[in-house]
């Protein structure tokens, strides 16, 4: 697993605190340059006060190919080195296998809920899906990139693999406490589902599968089956309208936060997150390549 041993990462003194000063430095380049390129492109594209929605799905792809470039170029003058985890050539099966494994975590996280009559679901018209590749494409590219590029991989190089995966996934997992209707077992469930992403990472060694799954895991669950992610609505518009069952509790149905703070979510995301986990480990990829 390549993560960095050259230019502001280059062994000798405050390797560990350079190492936290480019992971701050690369989080605002990065998610500075998604903003600028996105906004600029709703700029150009304007023919109303509110943008409609294909337009804002345009800004959102802009955005992220900017966001993917911005740290590539940063990458490469920065830590003086090629940049593996982007390797375009490997994208498309990533992706394939990211949007298979995302989509198979919520279908089996759903299809519990709904079979033990925990949550109703409901067929609707389908009225909407711009806004919802939008925000499927958005969550997975920006978070995925921050979590797993900069975050992750720069907090293995200040302090090991260990203490950067509890770090990363507690970070996720608290971030999301601001959200509409969230609670502390929202975001342990939130944390235990990290490992996937992670392990993902570790896998390919590259970053396009854990996009894939992230995006995949929110459109299956906001878009196809109707349900509320991680507080919000702003996925939805597709076939199916999930909703808690009448009576049932939170930690059963997931509430108002969605299908991903129930005790379903808890087991099966430490479940793929283990096995995830444990594959990369026996295959050595929790060893830095470039230590």
């Amino acid at each position: 697993m390549t993560i960095g041993s050259a230019g502001v990462l280059a062994p000798g003194k405050w390797r560990w605190l350079r190492a936290l000063g480019w992971l701050a430095a690369l989080c605002v380049a990065i998610v500075a340059a998604y903003n600028a390129v996105a906004k600029a492109a709703l700029w150009l594209m304007a023919s109303s006060s509110v943008a409609p929605a294909p337009d804002r799905l345009v800004a959102a792809i802009a955005g992220s190919i900017a966001l993917v470039a911005t740290y590539w170029v940063a990458v490469r003058l920065g830590e003086k080195r090629k940049v593996p985890e982007l390797d375009l050539r490997r994208a498309p099966l990533d992706l394939l296998l990211g949007l298979a494994i995302g989509t198979a975590l919520m279908v089996a996280i759903v299809g519990a809920l709904w079979s033990f009559g925990w949550v109703v679901i409901a067929p609707r018209s389908i009225d909407a899906i711009a806004l919802a590749l939008r925000d499927s494409i958005r969550s997975g590219v920006l978070e995925e990139l921050v979590l797993r590029l900069v975050i992750f991989r720069l907090l293995w190089r200040a302090f090991g693999i260990w203490p950067a995966l509890a770090g990363a996934a507690v970070l996720f997992g608290v971030l999301h406490l601001g959200n509409p209707d969230s609670s502390w077992f929202a975001a342990a469930c939130l944390i235990a589902g990290e490992g996937v992403g992670i392990g993902l990472y570790l896998f390919t060694g590259r970053i396009w599968a854990p996009i894939g799954m992230h995006a995949a895991w929110n459109f299956t669950q906001g878009w196809i089956f109707g349900a509320v992610v991680s507080g919000t609505t702003e996925i939805a518009g597709g076939p199916l309208m999930l909703h808690p069952a009448t009576g049932v509790p939170d930690a059963l149905s997931g509430g108002g936060f969605g299908p991903e703070a129930s005790w379903a979510a808890l087991i099966v995301s430490l479940v793929a997150s283990s096995a995830l986990l444990v594959a990369a480990w026996r295959r050595g990829d929790c060893v830095a390549a470039d230590a």
